[in-house]
């Protein structure tokens, strides 16, 4: 008996078809062990000391639900007989990485081979096995050496960070947060310049006035320094002219240069191509673009999903190209356009995968029973991978320079009408409005051809310039790839990370930073960036690592070499952040001083500071100041924080605010005392105490009957924890007791 593991159980479904009787398929569900996760043992180390030549050991922990699976799964082989084992995870780093974990934990079985295929075929598999070779140490080495680098930088900066409230920093996922808050920067800065421009249409060309050339005074330039002859800052010129061509109701042609245009078709997708194009086409988020491509990979569909490579197998293409042929004719056939990795001396290829195209390329639409998001996208794979073997799409094009009675300035216009849709055919669902004639009056000098005057022609556009875009999930994968930072693997990760840190919002398709993520590129990053572009989450620094990560793979730089000169280089980094992190002062320490000395006179606080205002303070002045006022001036004011939550709880319980005030015996709650032992503190704990004898939150009561209805016991099972019979007799207090005492019960039975 043999058994093969594959990563997810759709593949798995669809391998076991092709190989039948004995085999066992069974899915692993992804990595299985990893680094330690916070909380257990080991993973307080951000980084395990080694010697120069070796890679740390760390204590590789198993992941979430992982360890019970894979247990029951090397019991059932072992039933079985099983006396060889296939490791066939994905074909990349992370893949290799996986069976290399699985390697160790089936080494009781006589024999293990490690397969990969790049497309879930009968043929791609069998090929596989047939090809079985040993773990690829160099691509598990980087895989490791990457996982390092990340807990590093995690571990350490994290902690950097928390001192702004910032949930964490990462390697790639940092600098990539930096493109969009510069981006936003940007727009902020943009001052707008108004303009006015005039067009209006004639037999399908669109015309524009030329107002002003580039060395005329009024010529309209913008802040780059580029010329927009059709743009004009005179609206009273501008509507003139509208007057001028809506008397008139025609033009006479001046000149007209011939000329045409062709259109190549673009290379098969890679994983940014195709989240870019899945988002302008079909208005896709990159995170949905990429479980659906997921979904068709492992159903044997498409070719793995994950690659940067534009390279497709020669059989596909004479089978895509044998389509073409019988169903277009030769005139649509092309070379065949090859992508920048197929080039001799590209760079920034990961791998030897091909490009993402189908595996049976004369299945242009799939039939069975999926659903209709698969349909979708597996139609624009096909499109793409047949348009790259197709002839080029030409188009006519005539620039016409005309003129009209009493208006001195220029009218120009291009006539574009397509000769042959070459590749383009095969995209007629997603374009629209194809001119394929040239137009009906003539294309000479001397000709007089009618415009079209209606509510839109001739047309007065007023507008003002526009900042740049923000960044979309698409394009910020577009700037991650052109600037070497992340791989396919990473890309969509990325920008989950960044949402579900709450440093960029999506609106309606536009990445915005939000305050937190401001502070961590404006305020935490520059103590580890500097203007050499040396500095830690500066993307070139960030590119030449993955670069060197790419170098452990394919064997050309040691491993231990990488990793330890990443550890030296961060260990300075760190500790330059570090100094100069103590010489300024923390928000938290501002806030707090503002606080201490917000009651004192301006000669006591003299007194304090030794003349200096609270922002010239540095980090060891400011501690010196806090500790000193906190030692020898008593008791200081509560702060926002506390008067805030004291307000809220008062509201929930009706109590007027000089009631509360009498708790502690002051008349004013301005004169309420902070810190821990303050009287804020004291009447907190008060008002806490009796809030929970007030009734429970329609949540709790919510949450409670999930729970009843989760265990299959009446509701009146669960109350009984609390000695309550009834919801109506439920307070706050009883049911947190309920709620604690169910979650450290799943607990400890999960643990067991």
């Amino acid at each position: 008996m043999k058994l093969m593991i594959l990563e997810s159980g759709a593949k798995a479904k669809t391998v076991k078809k092709y190989l039948g009787k004995g085999w066992i398929v069974q899915a692993c569900g992804g990595h299985v062990q990893d680094l330690p996760s916070k909380g257990s043992k080991g993973s307080s180390k951000s980084m395990w000391k080694s010697e120069k030549n070796k890679l740390p050991e760390p204590p590789w922990g198993w992941t979430s639900g992982a360890e019970k699976k894979i247990k029951d799964m090397v019991k059932k082989a072992k039933k079985s007989n099983v006396d060889e084992v296939y490791i066939a995870t994905d074909p990349d780093r992370e893949g290799e990485f996986i069976a290399w974990r699985l390697s160790i934990i089936f080494s009781d079985f006589d024999s293990q081979k490690r397969v990969t295929f790049n497309e879930i075929t009968e043929k791609s598999v069998n090929d596989a096995i047939n090809q079985a070779r040993d773990i690829d140490t160099a691509l598990v080495n980087s895989a490791k050496v990457r996982r390092f680098m990340d807990r590093l930088v995690g571990f350490e900066c994290s902690r950097f960070s928390r001192s702004w409230k910032l949930a964490s920093m990462g390697r790639v996922q940092t600098p990539t947060l930096g493109f969009i808050v510069d981006r936003e920067l940007l727009r902020e800065k943009h001052v707008p310049i108004n303009y006015h421009s005039v067009n209006f249409n004639s037999d399908n060309v669109n015309f524009k006035i030329r107002f002003h050339e580039k060395n005329d005074p009024d010529a309209w330039i913008d802040d780059d320094g580029k010329h927009f002859p059709d743009r004009t800052f005179d609206e009273k010129l501008a509507n003139d002219s509208i007057k001028i061509l809506n008397k008139n109701m025609e033009i006479e042609i001046v000149s007209v240069k011939e000329g045409n245009s062709n259109r190549n078709p673009k290379p098969p997708f890679t994983t940014d191509t195709m989240l870019q194009s899945a988002s302008s086409t079909l208005g896709w988020s990159v995170s949905k673009t990429s479980s659906i491509a997921g979904e068709l990979y492992n159903s044997g569909h498409v070719t793995y999903i994950r690659t940067d490579s534009t390279r497709t197998n020669k059989d596909a293409r004479d089978i895509i190209k044998k389509i073409i042929k019988e169903k277009y004719g030769d005139k649509f056939l092309g070379e065949g356009v090859l992508g920048p990795d197929a080039k001799k001396g590209s760079s920034n290829v990961q791998d030897a995968h091909e490009a993402i195209r189908p595996t049976r390329p004369d299945i242009r639409q799939l039939t069975e029973d999926v659903n209709d998001d698969l349909k979708t996208l597996y139609k624009l794979i096909w499109a793409r991978f047949a348009a790259s073997q197709m002839s080029n799409s030409i188009r006519e094009t005539r620039k016409i320079e005309a003129k009209t009675d009493d208006l001195e300035k220029k009218i120009t216009g291009t006539a574009t009408w397509r000769t042959h849709p070459g590749w383009e055919i095969v995209y007629n669902d997603y374009q629209k409005n194809i001119i394929e004639e040239p137009p009906s009056s003539e294309l000479k000098n001397g000709a007089v051809w009618k415009i079209n005057c209606n509510s839109e022609s001739p047309k007065l556009v007023s507008d003002e310039t526009k900042p740049p875009r923000r960044y979309s999930e698409s394009s910020i994968v577009q700037q991650m790839k052109k600037v070497g930072i992340g791989r396919p693997s990473t890309y969509v990760s990325t920008i989950q990370t960044l949402n579900k840190r709450k440093y960029v919002e999506n609106n309606s398709g536009s990445l915005i930073p939000t305050d937190a993520g401001k502070t961590m590129w404006l305020e935490v990053v520059p103590f580890y960036n500097e203007d050499d572009n040396q500095g830690l989450f500066n993307s070139d620094f960030t590119a030449k690592m993955e670069s060197n990560l790419d170098t452990i793979e394919d064997n050309t730089q040691s491993a231990p070499k990488i990793w330890h000169e990443f550890v030296e280089n961060f260990e300075k980094m760190n500790e330059i952040a570090k100094t100069k992190k103590r010489s300024i002062p923390s928000k938290r320490q501002i806030e707090l001083l503002n606080n201490l000395i917000k009651n004192m006179s301006e000669n006591e606080l003299a007194d304090y500071l030794n003349g200096k205002k609270p922002d010239d303070l540095t980090g060891d002045e400011m501690r010196e100041t806090l500790d000193l006022i906190i030692k020898e001036g008593g008791d200081f004011p509560a702060s926002d924080k506390q008067i805030n939550l004291i307000i809220k709880l008062a509201d929930q319980l009706g109590y007027k605010l000089e009631d509360v005030c009498k708790i502690v015996d002051i008349d004013d709650i301005n004169n309420l005392t902070g810190g821990k032992d303050g009287t804020a503190s004291r009447v907190i704990d008060q008002l806490i105490t009796e809030s929970q004898s007030l009734p429970a939150t329609e949540s709790q009561v919510k949450l409670i009957n999930k729970i009843a209805a989760r265990e299959e016991v009446p509701v009146s099972d669960i109350l009984s924890i609390a000695n309550i019979v009834s919801i109506e007799e439920l307070t706050k207090k009883d049911a947190s007791k309920i709620i604690d005492t169910v979650m450290k019960k799943n607990k400890k039975s999960r643990k067991k």
